[in-house]
């Protein structure tokens, strides 16, 4: 039985790939570390297939036709065969004693029968050329080292906390009951990745290892400032299809319900600030129609979200709202890591 299956979405990723890989496999016979080459045109397949020999039982090279980042987790979801499912980037890594202590976890939580729908860890932004790299923690926030309920978690999280894909490790079980499956040939969609779970999830656990090495500060990279704001269509494509995904009728606890509405905010807080960066006529509209989309998917969301500092500034043209829009802009820079 592997513990962990851990996917790796690739596309031209020979340049890199290796280093991602050299450091997933030294979970050794416990993980199952799947490199999905998404079509690429370089060696990535070819490097897939020599660390397949290599690491028999281990890694797993899979070819598939482009589908994109979120196809490629979905492949990763189909194929995988652990307790648990994580995402690993071909440009990122884990730290290797917090992996170490994440599969100790794991391992020992099963054993128990006791296993948590997510083990949520932290993110170190590796940003390229940083002397010092931001890592996201959730000390003071969620109880550690043991299974909790929302219900239990001390304080919400604050506005520059954020809980990417790459904080949580997910029980494969949770994923496939409730359907995870994630749009192709789409950018950011790891935010949805990281929504859609955490609606069904009844159990956590956090860990307080800073694990995930979060590579940004290429100028090709998807959360590039000047590549978002070409690629607003897909933000606003993954934004819409959380607010389809949100479901407060599912939510019992004040904290689930507090954590959900965090996150939509911060989504359509970097969604307007994009939109009205970009200035154009076209974004203007594309950022009323968004807020719209949201009153007619859920009022009550609406108002709560709209009526937040944030909310409110994304929806005024007043000096103070140019203010906080800037504000929200320099917020948003923080929580996604753009340039």
């Amino acid at each position: 039985m592997k513990v962990l299956s851990i996917a790796v979405p690739s596309y031209n990723s020979e340049a890199y790939m290796k280093k991602t890989i050299d450091h997933l496999v030294l979970g050794g016979d416990d993980v199952e570390v799947l490199v999905i080459d998404d079509g690429s045109k370089d060696n990535t397949l070819a490097i897939a297939k020599e660390y397949e020999s290599r690491f028999p039982g281990i890694v797993r090279a899979i070819h598939q036709e482009n589908k994109g980042h979120g196809g490629a987790v979905n492949t990763g979801i189909r194929e995988a065969s652990g307790v648990y499912f994580k995402v690993c980037d071909s440009d990122d890594y884990y730290e290797y004693d917090a992996y170490m202590k994440l599969l100790d976890v794991l391992r020992t939580q099963i054993e128990k029968k006791e296993e948590p729908d997510i083990v949520i860890t932290n993110y170190v932004y590796d940003k390229q050329g940083a002397k010092h790299k931001k890592v996201m923690k959730y000390t003071g926030r969620f109880p550690e080292n043991q299974v909790f309920t929302w219900n239990d978690i001390k304080r919400p999280l604050s506005m520059s906390q954020y809980v990417l894909m790459h904080s949580l490790t997910y029980k494969l079980q949770l994923l496939r009951e409730n359907n995870t499956v994630l749009p192709e040939h789409c950018f950011y969609v790891d935010n949805l990745m990281a929504f859609q779970p955490l609606i069904y999830a009844k159990t956590l656990y956090y860990l307080n290892v800073d694990l995930y090495m979060y590579f940004i500060g290429r100028n090709d990279q998807s959360v590039n400032e000047k590549v978002m704001l070409t690629r607003l269509d897909q933000q606003l494509k993954v934004t819409n299809l959380m607010i389809d995904e949100y479901r407060p009728d599912l939510v019992v606890e004040k904290r689930h319900m507090d954590h959900l509405v965090h996150y939509m905010s911060i989504m359509m807080t970097v969604s307007s600030i994009l939109l009205m960066r970009k200035g154009t006529k076209e974004a203007m509209q594309a950022k009323k129609d968004l807020w719209k989309y949201l009153k007619d998917k859920d009022t009550k969301l609406f108002l709560r979200l709209r009526s937040n500092p944030l909310g409110m500034a994304m929806n005024t043209h007043t000096p103070v709202g140019k203010q906080m829009s800037i504000i929200g802009y320099r917020l948003s820079q923080i929580i996604f890591g753009f340039n």
